[in-house]
């Protein structure tokens, strides 16, 4: 069974031109009960976990300023959220939701979380909306367990995974591969252990491509025993934080080619949602109902 981690939504405390973005957090789930995709039990509610699980990827000194709402304005306003105890508690319960998904696609092949994809959080900071990063958390946690040893994260995301760069940049059980927009945020990038940066307006055609040469010799390469999939939908042309060219059909059929990679290979993944901001909540609601539908048609 499909299992998807929800998380409670604080719009109330965000200011108007914060909200728009997260209101597929609650409208996404409500599409895929309604056509069909899933139903209730699919889904299932994180909680706090325990801070331990936090602190194997994120320095103390900037956790507990964060959860006691002490970190100084200057790193405060590179989060970009005014920073709130409901708005770190929802940021802790979506890395749970990583947690907790993990440890479902290990059993079921994949599972997903409507949140997460927060990979511009660094070990000792926050940056772009992201404070804790969530499937470094889970990697941890997965290693820790000795669930898994050697771990691929796959972030398809627009902006690059700085964040994910950053925590795994001396670690060779995790091997970290970022397809972004070369000219979209984080200007200043680091460095992962493969970074594909992309031209403005790259289309389906070329995209994919570029993918299909990649994705299925690094897994033979890595030979990875756990897949973290970040699928974020600001690829597509209409984004207004993206500068690539995708149609919403060619996101669709990048997710397709990694999920079909995944599954073939028969390698246990789970996918944090990530961005998009298109203008229209409908076209980033039916562009992240697409990955869910597949993962139904693909794995159950």
């Amino acid at each position: 069974m499909l299992k998807i981690a929800l998380h409670p939504i604080y719009n109330h405390n965000l200011p108007k031109g914060h909200r728009f973005p997260m209101e597929k957090y609650e409208l996404l789930p409500q599409q895929l009960l309604y056509e069909g995709t899933c139903n209730s039990t699919n889904f299932f509610e994180p909680e706090k976990p325990n801070d331990k699980y936090i602190l194997a990827v994120h320095t103390p000194e900037y956790y507990y300023d964060l959860v006691n709402l002490t970190l100084n304005q200057r790193a405060a306003r590179k989060i970009g959220f005014p920073l709130s105890e409901t708005l770190i508690a929802r940021e802790v319960m979506i890395a749970d939701g990583t947690i907790k998904a993990s440890e479902f696609a290990l059993q079921h092949g994949i599972a997903m979380n409507i949140a997460g994809g927060t990979h511009h959080a660094f070990s000792n900071r926050g940056e772009g909306f992201c404070m804790l990063h969530d499937q470094a958390i889970a990697a941890r946690y997965l290693q820790g367990k000795g669930l898994a040893k050697k771990i691929l994260i796959v972030d398809l995301d627009v902006h690059q995974g700085n964040g994910t760069a950053e925590i795994f940049k001396n670690d060779d059980s995790v091997f970290t591969f970022s397809m972004h927009g070369q000219s979209n945020y984080p200007f200043e990038k680091e460095t992962s252990n493969l970074d594909i940066a992309l031209k403005d307006t790259t289309d389906d055609m070329a995209y994919l491509k570029i993918l299909k040469a990649t994705l299925p010799k690094l897994i033979e390469e890595q030979q990875p025993d756990f897949i973290f999939y970040q699928c974020g939908v600001d690829v597509i042309a209409s984004d207004k934080l993206g500068k690539l060219g995708l149609s919403i059909k060619g996101c669709k059929a990048r997710d397709q080619f990694v999920l079909e990679q995944c599954k073939r290979n028969q390698i246990p993944v789970m996918c944090s949602m990530g961005g998009g901001y298109s203008p229209e909540i409908k076209t980033i609601i039916e562009a992240h109902a697409n990955t869910f539908r597949l993962a139904q048609d693909i794995f159950f």
